[in-house]
């Protein structure tokens, strides 16, 4: 199974369309938003995914019960925390647990966002994932992560 990460959108409507692009020519089959989306508007495009998307809500999310209307209810306050094909995960916007959770030895797999930094790092048998920012908004290039759940093995794109 491929998942897709990303986080920070901002409301970048043409990255985002790009990003829902990447991730269905990749065939990812489940999409985590580690937060940021902003405005529910965003679903507009993020509705043209060809699978489901789950995500937590970010420091910049505005109309959080239209968010989570327009999410069909995908949408969460933090921590977010899944089982996808046996693997444990949990999803946060902050970084500031991030090495707590991983170092927990709990999860397989913490996912987060804010930082607009891609890093892709493993403490103990925990893999870190945070897919950088999509929105071009501010310094840095466009990125996202795409995660094969057998091998746990994670790659960054980044998005023209």
């Amino acid at each position: 199974m491929l998942l897709g990460i990303l986080s920070d959108t901002h409301d970048d409507m043409s990255a985002i369309k790009k990003a829902v692009d990447i991730f269905n020519v990749h065939g990812v089959s489940h999409v985590i938003h580690a937060g940021d989306l902003t405005s529910p508007f965003t679903f507009d495009v993020l509705n043209e995914l060809n699978c489901r998307l789950s995500g937590v809500f970010g420091n910049n999310d505005g109309d959080r019960l239209l968010l989570r209307e327009k999410s069909e209810g995908n949408l969460s306050p933090q921590p977010l925390l899944m089982t996808l094909t046996g693997k444990k995960l949990v999803v946060v916007h902050e970084p500031d647990l991030v090495s707590a959770l991983a170092d927990s030895g709990h999860f397989d797999l913490v996912i987060f966002g804010h930082t607009h930094i891609s890093d892709i790092r493993t403490v103990k048998d925990t893999l870190i994932v945070n897919p950088g920012k999509v929105a071009r908004l501010h310094k840095g290039e466009s990125t996202l992560a795409v995660l094969d759940m057998e091998s746990m093995e994670a790659r960054i794109i980044r998005i023209p």
